[in-house]
């Protein structure tokens, strides 16, 4: 540390010699000057009561700055290793909690307490599924958020896309099929009617939408085992899709709600529905011409957060693009830009365990990928598969097989797509 100095210090001759006990006491002030000047420049890290602070249970990282020789010390300035931010919060976390920060689980929307001991546990979403909405879901909600750890935050999901993928239109109104969109209304009608929806969506206390769906598709035929678009598309012509895309985005925005922008890179002329087996998309070089600018036009327009397929995309590997890290870290993320947070499609889809992955092994290599946020479907255990998924997490960071700072990446992207800000 290198304090600046005293005018008296700079006297040609030494000031005279004190007795001994009075030396000792002007060295036991000069420490105390020097601390309480720390104080003044630097963080403590004093927990502070507010609506974003760690909350009982969360250990903080050591501030570095409590170290004199961690950093050089002048009056007024604080030093740059001193700075807060959710990173170096974070890195103070357990790997067990940075895990389920990365998990959304699922629940019905007639029982969503069913899921209270998650979200006490600190998993970072929870996915409604059902077709009829409690008309008291609000409260419901509102009660389960408060068992959130440190009260973070929590996303709130579901299927809102329009036609017969709504979850909860007896609550928030009715959205025709986007093919229907697509085709009859102008953007700025779809903007103005989806955030009609929104509004009423997040009066629910539902702050996550698993949409728009952005696949270049056009095919004039519902969504089935074969074809997992259909109607759910926009358009078979791609400037459609991109601006109607935005458009649903931005309407989703505007009434407060995140959107989820999906599924990278495309799912229009799969082979097959990756919830009922192994399928594959266009190759990756049409896609690049077809399927991606809807994506593009998103990611330039402010999209928070995508999903990634569980399709093969043939040109980008073996692997499902949720699994792939060339899918997602070099293509989404390296050569497109994409900064906010990327979630999986369900890993409980029958293409998961045809390429070899269990759940739990799924959720690994998709974070390796570059994923942040995983997904399942309802049925079974949901308490032990959360718990299964954790444990696997925590494991292949503890044995190397996933690096620690991805998954703190990962869990820094679950907080800030919710504008959680932890030294707040």
């Amino acid at each position: 540390m290198n304090l600046p100095p005293h005018r008296d210090h700079r006297r040609a001759t030494a000031p005279p010699r004190l007795p001994g006990r009075a030396r000792n006491t002007r060295r036991l002030s000069a420490a105390a000057a020097v601390a309480a000047m720390l104080l003044v420049g630097c963080d403590t890290g004093t927990p502070k009561a507010s609506p974003h602070s760690s909350g009982p249970g969360v250990s903080l990282a050591p501030s570095a700055a409590r170290s004199p020789s961690s950093s050089t010390f002048a009056p007024g300035l604080t030093s740059a290793a001193t700075a807060c931010t959710n990173t170096t919060k974070l890195a103070g976390w357990s790997n067990r909690r940075l895990a389920m920060l990365t998990i959304a689980v699922p629940v019905s929307e007639t029982s969503v307490s069913g899921v209270t001991s998650e979200v006490s546990a600190g998993v970072g979403g929870v996915l409604l599924f059902g077709s009829k909405a409690p008309s008291d879901l609000g409260s419901r909600l509102t009660t389960l958020k408060s068992h959130v750890p440190g009260h973070l935050g929590l996303l709130v999901m579901t299927d809102e896309e329009g036609g017969g993928i709504q979850r909860m239109s007896n609550l928030v109104g009715s959205l025709p099929w986007p093919a229907y969109m697509g085709a009859h209304w102008t953007p700025a009608q779809i903007q103005q009617n989806v955030t009609k929806v929104a509004k009423k969506m997040a009066a629910a206390q539902v702050n996550m939408d698993l949409a728009p769906v952005v696949d270049v598709d056009g095919r004039n035929v519902a969504p089935s085992k074969t074809n997992p678009d259909g109607w759910r598309s926009f358009s078979g012509n791609t400037s459609v899709v991109s601006k109607a895309g935005v458009a649903y985005m931005n309407g989703l925005r505007a009434g407060g709600v995140i959107p989820v922008v999906k599924h990278f890179p495309g799912l229009g002329g799969s082979t097959y529905n990756s919830d009922f087996g192994p399928a594959r998309t266009l190759p990756w070089s049409t896609l690049q011409k077809v399927g991606i600018p809807p994506f593009t036009a998103a990611i330039k327009a402010g999209a928070p957060a995508i999903m990634v397929s569980n399709n093969i995309v043939p040109g980008l590997g073996t692997n499902p693009a949720s699994l792939s890290p060339t899918a997602i870290s070099s293509e989404l993320r390296g050569k497109m830009g994409f900064k906010g947070l990327v979630v999986t499609d369900s890993l409980s889809a029958k293409a998961i365990s045809a390429a070899g992955f269990s759940v739990p092994a799924a959720a690994v290599q998709a974070l390796r990928s570059g994923a942040d946020m995983v997904m399942f479907d309802l049925g079974g255990n949901v308490s032990s598969q959360t718990s299964s998924i954790a444990t696997a997490i925590t494991n292949a960071v503890a044995s190397g097989h996933l690096s620690r700072s991805r998954l703190i990446d990962a869990a820094g992207h679950v907080l800030a797509v919710r504008h959680v800000k932890l030294c707040s």
